[in-house]
């Protein structure tokens, strides 16, 4: 029987009392990283709303183009995901302190003053930095996922207070197999081997090895983020510590608005460049299960993690728990499924920013897709840059499409293929919460309304994303309509040559 906090109220005696989870992190100190991106900033902004009586979140930042931290510390909470908290409290952010580091650098860049204060005073981690781009030179993303996570659980290993260090990994660390359980599986090469061959090889030596250093995975991220939990599987023995492995993180469902983002990573490009008449053909398997999770559940079930890890008391040397939070087990999607709605809402929520109706055409095979990226990409763009250059301003759509196919590669892999994902630890602490933490936390995939999502999701990427302001839509939607009506246009008078073509070659040869 479905619970009152999984349908989305509380008992009043359940609302009048402080959860176990509230008051498990009251009064504790956190440690950050990775905080300035996406999924840190949903951390940072749910711990503030729904666990106010934290006592401190130190939130590692590195100076960047040329930015302070105290610079980057203030971009971080004028973003439009603190609004609600902002309004609600607006000293939310006197309890947050940036501590200046570099988790590609030696023992993190921390200055001893600040490493002696982590020392003393933190009781949580949350060690969420990673570098994301798929293509990262392996010398610098060996630094960011693998020595990174050697540094922090070094520090954490000297903390005097510590119940709980989440390490955050992803689904698709061990992507090279099909079968992807909540354990550790061996890795292709050891963290030590991995350091000695970054060590002792120079820039361009590595770079000639990486193909045969990654073996069979995609990616220097999936390659570096498997060889990280080797690390944790090898040095936090000792620890209160466990790993945590999203799935594919895309826009906020409900918490703390609907389908905030800040990024076009992954799966919301497809939808952003489709939705802007840019991206017009993607290799993807339409039957292939799409393990898709909402930041804001994902966030829930990363706190609840934390608690879960702390209040069991493992035993140093037992075996260190990981949680699989995936999507396919309990509310499967499969990337047909995915782009039907989509483009169901898309098409009547259109940005200001289209340049073209959105003709996106799926292709399972590589060689489709490459003619098609012929015809729908590349000659459309060697069109445009010429006119460009007739009128004496520098091309760029062949720019734009190189970036576009580098981007489409990546997601190639992911989307045309299936994974089999078992989450029974994750569904087993969802069980054993308390009523109110499973309201204030909900990260049950059982609960996940696909259709509901999807409703706002377009209205989210055009609102955080294209930037468009509310009162354009009745415009775009005209733009669109004169976009559809030359689509429609053209496509009459290609099929009308296509038959021209074809009758006069069938004529030639039988006639």
């Amino acid at each position: 029987m479905t619970s009152a906090a999984e349908q989305g109220y509380l008992k009043p005696e359940e609302a009048a009392e402080k959860s176990p989870m509230q008051q498990f992190y009251a009064d504790k100190s956190i440690f950050l990283t990775g905080g300035t991106g996406f999924m840190g900033k949903v951390i940072s902004e749910k711990l503030l709303r729904t666990c106010p009586d934290i006592r401190t979140i130190y939130l590692l930042i590195r100076p960047k183009k040329g930015k302070e931290i105290s610079a980057r510390f203030e971009e971080i909470f004028s973003d439009p995901v603190f609004a609600q908290l902002q309004e609600k409290n607006p000293k939310f952010a006197s309890c947050v302190v940036p501590v200046a580091g570099d988790v590609a650098q030696k023992g993190l860049g921390l200055s001893e003053e600040d490493r002696q204060t982590l020392i003393e005073n933190v009781n949580i981690v949350f060690h969420a930095a990673a570098t994301v781009r798929f293509d990262e030179k392996l010398r610098l993303a060996n630094a960011i996922n693998v020595q990174g996570t050697k540094d922090m659980l070094a520090l954490c290993a000297q903390m005097k207070n510590l119940n709980a260090v989440i390490h955050v990994s992803t689904a698709y660390s061990n992507c090279n197999l099909r079968e992807i359980k909540e354990k550790f599986y061996e890795p292709p090469i050891s963290h030590e081997k991995l350091t000695q061959c970054v060590e002792a090889l120079d820039d361009n030596l590595l770079d000639g090895s990486t193909p045969v250093l990654l073996q069979d995975f995609p990616n220097t991220y999936a390659f570096t983020k498997n060889v990280a939990e080797d690390v944790v599987k090898d040095l936090g023995r000792d620890l209160p510590i466990a790993v945590y492995r999203p799935a594919i993180i895309i826009a906020t469902w409900k918490e703390p608005v609907s389908g905030w983002i800040d990024n076009v990573y992954g799966p919301t490009g497809v939808v952003v460049g489709a939705g802007l008449g840019i991206l017009r053909t993607l290799q993807a398997d339409k039957e292939m299960v799409a393990d898709l999770v909402p930041v804001d559940m994902a966030v829930s079930a990363l706190i609840a993690t934390a608690y879960d890890t702390a209040v069991s008391a493992r035993k140093a040397g037992d075996e260190i728990p990981i949680y699989n939070y995936v999507s396919s087990p309990e509310k499967p999607i499969t990337w047909g499924e995915f782009m039907e709605l989509n483009y169901k809402n898309g098409v009547n929520i259109p940005s200001m920013k289209a340049i073209w109706y959105y003709t996106l055409t799926i292709n399972k095979f590589r060689s489709l897709h490459l003619l098609c990226s012929l015809f729908l990409h590349f000659l459309p763009a060697l069109l445009v840059d010429g006119v460009l250059m007739v009128i004496g301003r520098q091309p760029q759509m062949m720019k734009v499409y190189k970036k576009i196919h580098r981007f489409g590669d990546v997601i190639a892999y992911f989307s045309t293929q299936q994974w089999n994902f078992s989450n029974q630890n994750m569904q087993s602490l969802w069980s054993r919460m308390h009523p109110k933490d499973q309201y204030l936390f909900n990260f049950s995939m059982k609960n996940m309304d696909w259709e509901d999502y999807f409703r706002t999701h377009i209205l989210g990427l055009r609102k955080y994303l294209a930037k468009d302001d509310p009162s354009t839509l009745p415009a775009a939607r005209k733009r669109w309509f004169k976009f559809l009506v030359v689509h429609r246009c053209i496509q009459g008078v290609a099929m009308y040559v296509a038959i021209r073509i074809l009758w006069s070659l069938l004529s030639y040869i039988f006639l």
